[in-house]
């Protein structure tokens, strides 16, 4: 039988249970990849233009994770399994440089905002916005790619806001960009073919005992972000000054969760009519929990 795959995707739980030997003390066979940093930030990408054609083209871990939006959709098209025991939630949020004109959300109309497209970035801007503005004003650019192509053309001033999660969200906070507006959002779980419950249990578990550990001192663990940046951002990063970021949460990702996003979804026409699957959450998701 082949390793367990263990893939850490922009958060800390993997690296400090791989530290802590936390996923061995679990009984874990497996093999963990870093393969953010080592591909320069491009893994993800593969020439997608976003999470969801990333899903579509195949992840290489046995549980990875995206946006629960396009986690939804890609488990209601058949293409991954929504592990509905956990979640996470991800600090988010739109930034601009220190001397732009947008002081508000409302300002935001017609200005170009960078985003993954049908990414987490994607959903939670809209999201966050259509408070203030009409979906007709909100203007966002997808051309930028993933997470960190959007961080370098924010810094070097090539863009005019980009929404940012994760490490990157504290590196511009740490350069003086300002966050006009938070776009926090929930991150879902899915689960790759059909590897062992049992080591699903186990890594979950890992997960659960690292969590704990940030929980309690944070501090001792933000320099792992720098595992997965690009080794261009380096030399500018102080993680000391950094948050623990995306944390997760170990209970049910409720079907009424599900319905209201995939509904959310649907009604903001942001996957063609037709191509968003069943949205059956019955089909769509999986639990290994005790009944």
């Amino acid at each position: 039988m082949s390793k367990f795959i263990v893939e850490p995707h922009f958060r800390l739980q993997e690296w400090v249970a791989e530290e802590k030997g936390y996923f061995r003390a679990e009984g874990l066979d497996y093999e963990f990849r870093e393969l953010i940093r080592s591909t320069d930030g491009q893994h993800h990408n593969k020439g997608a233009q976003g999470a969801f054609q990333s899903i579509e083209q195949g992840r290489e871990a046995d549980v990875s994770c995206a946006c629960h939006w396009t986690v939804n959709v890609a488990a209601s098209k058949g293409h991954t399994k929504l592990y509905a025991d956990a979640y996470s939630v991800a600090p988010s949020g739109i930034f601009v440089s220190a001397d732009s004109p947008i002081r508000t959300p409302a300002d935001f109309a017609g200005v170009p905002i960078s985003v993954g497209f049908q990414s987490g970035s994607h959903y939670s801007t809209i999201q966050a916005l259509e408070q203030y503005l009409p979906t007709s004003e909100i203007k966002l650019t997808f051309e930028d790619g993933m997470l960190f192509r959007r961080l370098e053309l924010l810094v070097e001033g090539k863009s005019q806001a980009a929404a940012l999660f994760s490490g990157p969200y504290y590196l511009v906070e740490q350069l003086g960009f300002r966050k006009v507006i938070d776009t926090t959002f929930m991150i879902a779980a899915m689960i790759k073919g059909a590897p062992d419950p049992e080591d699903i249990l186990r890594y979950f578990r890992a997960l659960k005992t690292a969590q704990r550990d940030i929980d309690l001192r944070p501090e001792l663990y933000t320099h792992y972000y720098r595992n997965e940046f690009p080794e261009r951002f380096l030399t500018m990063m102080d993680t000391r000054r950094w948050g623990p970021g995306e944390r997760m949460v170990f209970e049910t990702y409720w079907r009424e969760s599900f319905e209201q996003s995939f509904d959310w979804i649907a009604r903001h026409e942001i996957f063609p009519e037709g191509r968003m699957g069943s949205g059956s959450y019955d089909e769509a998701t999986v639990s290994f929990a005790a009944k």
